[in-house]
């Protein structure tokens, strides 16, 4: 049976304020760098106001969304369930989600009364990238935001791992996978952050259970979850929770086991500025390729290419035109 849908994604829907600053400010206003950290609304509204001064831009984010356009960016179809309030940023979130394509359960009449999730995403000029984020109404994200039509009509369901920080999340996270088990879709999961497989461990392996079809981590996650000390046994004890998986290594790409082999991907040299949404906009390429005829290997060097051309710019997205350029340098279209 043909799927309408490439991937249905569910995560934070969060609206992105990206802009760059130097140690010093994040010195300065007892920000820990390199991390996704949780806060209040008044601490946000307080740094937001310091950083105002700054350049910046807007767009509809949390790392699934990110992930999930991008598998629009390159031709696939995909669906994203998620949760913004009826304020001025969460219908500014549902515009930008239909602006690239990605239907989701988002209507015009279906926005309850709250504060839509934000996330100030401030970058140094050693391109590290470091996340302040209120979650505001996407704290209640729960079973009801799953749109259970559009799940069972994708090929793969994608669980953002970010939403373990909250019951009703992990039971949404549980439920989408039951679905997705008992009406032939593949599950995927990303672990999002270290923070979540480090502080939610217990949560994050719930969800996992009897493990998932396909993984995505970086090389910190895969050896926090599993309890090595190196990547090499940590990639060997990841087979007991996923079939396949993918780990991106930084400057030196990934290494993507297919179920059978493990297949070391080639980073492209790039001179990074900004390594915001590097690994989301790498596990959106690649399950684009994985659900639009590409082998594994071809799918990682699709991701690879998409998550170069990512960190040369500021953001997280790349524009569609250069995904498309991706593909016809790649396979000569």
């Amino acid at each position: 049976m043909s799927k309408k849908y490439d991937i249905y994604g569910i995560g934070n829907a969060l609206v992105d304020i990206v802009t760059e600053v130097s140690d010093d400010f994040l010195e300065e206003n007892n920000v820990e760098k390199g991390l996704m950290t949780l806060i209040e609304e008044d601490r946000q509204n307080e740094l937001y106001n310091v950083i105002s001064s700054h350049e910046s831009n807007k767009q509809c984010g949390g790392s699934a969304a990110n992930s999930i356009i991008a598998v629009s960016q390159f031709g696939g179809k995909s669906f994203y369930s998620c949760k913004v309030a009826n304020d001025e940023q969460g219908h500014f979130y549902m515009s930008d989600l239909r602006s690239n394509g990605v239907d989701s359960n988002l209507t015009e009449d279906n926005l309850p009364e709250g504060i839509t999730g934000k996330c100030l995403v401030m970058t140094t000029p050693d391109a590290s990238r470091t996340m302040n984020t209120f979650l505001g109404i996407t704290q209640t994200y729960s079973v009801a935001q799953l749109d259970v039509e559009a799940l069972i009509s994708s090929k793969y369901l994608y669980i953002e791992g970010y939403l373990v920080t909250s019951e009703n999340g992990v039971e949404a996270m549980k439920t989408a996978k039951q679905l997705a088990i008992e009406n032939d879709v593949k599950v995927a999961l990303t672990f999002s952050d270290p923070s979540m497989v480090k502080y939610f461990k217990s949560q994050m392996e719930e969800v996992v259970g009897n493990g998932v079809d396909l993984l995505f981590c970086n090389e910190e996650e895969a050896m926090l979850f599993t309890e090595m000390d190196n990547i090499v046994d940590a990639r060997e004890e990841l087979k007991k929770f996923a079939k396949r998986f993918a780990i991106t290594l930084g400057a030196n790409g990934a290494t993507i086991f297919d179920g059978d082999t493990f297949i070391d991907i080639e980073p492209y040299k790039v001179e990074a500025i900004d390594t915001n949404g590097a690994g989301d906009l790498f596990a959106g390429a690649f399950m684009f390729g994985v659900t639009n005829g590409h082998t594994y290997a071809e799918a990682g060097k699709i991701a690879s290419l998409a998550s170069s051309k990512v960190v040369t710019k500021y953001g997280p997205r790349l524009e569609s035109q250069q995904a498309k350029d991706i593909l016809n340098e790649l396979f000569d279209r």
